[in-house]
């Protein structure tokens, strides 16, 4: 996918989500605007789009959500505050409810259902630099405050939840797996990625 078309996916969930956590049938489309912090043109592509597939209703301005993009709207919704009650742990609401908004459009099914089993370990989590070579584990956490940083970290496919295995060590640096996509990280950085050792991965 080219990054307009990532960032197209990204507006359309947003959008969903948007008028699935609303209470009234209908939404502005200046109020989307206000809340989704792009630039008009993605809008608009993502309000055609949506409306050509059926999922909203767009009539003078204003957008409503069909039975079918109902359906769509509480999947995202209920993985964003899977994920917020998840970082809240950790972190206060305003923080948790941006690391979710982040996260949302980048976790599997998967990775959520790892994230509810986590729950329970979070506080089990060690930081990444502490697994050996060929060690595995499941990421429970990301602690960096710059969110700049760790938006590149998820867009790389590091998350929680994510199963991730290190490869090999190289001077200041590990090589971690995840899924199919090696990739290599200072360790610095590791060390602000915390992990549950143990899974049996």
């Amino acid at each position: 996918m080219t990054k307009e078309g990532d960032i197209l996916k990204i507006v359309r969930e947003d959008i969903l989500r948007t008028l699935g956590e609303e209470e009234t049938e209908e939404v502005s489309v200046d109020s989307i605007k206000s809340d989704i912090n792009v630039s008009d043109p993605f809008i608009s592509k993502a309000i055609k789009q949506l409306n050509g597939e059926g999922l909203i209703k767009y009539h003078n301005n204003f957008i409503s959500l069909t039975e079918r993009g109902k359906e769509n709207a509480r999947d995202i919704v209920k993985k964003h505050r899977i994920l917020e009650n998840y970082v809240k742990e950790t972190k206060n609401g305003r923080d948790a409810h941006k690391v979710a908004h982040i996260l949302e459009h980048y976790v599997s099914k998967e990775v959520i259902d790892n994230i509810k089993k986590l729950s329970t370990l979070k506080s089990a989590g060690v930081p990444l630099t502490e697994l050996e070579c060929n060690g595995k584990g499941i990421i429970t956490d990301i602690v960096f405050s710059d969110y700049g940083v760790f938006e590149r970290m998820v867009s790389m496919g590091i998350f929680l939840g994510e199963r991730i295995r290190i490869t090999n060590e190289i001077s200041d640096s590990i090589v971690v797996k995840i899924g199919n996509k090696k990739i290599a990280l200072n360790k610095d950085i590791a060390e602000n990625i915390r992990i549950y050792k143990n899974e049996r991965t």
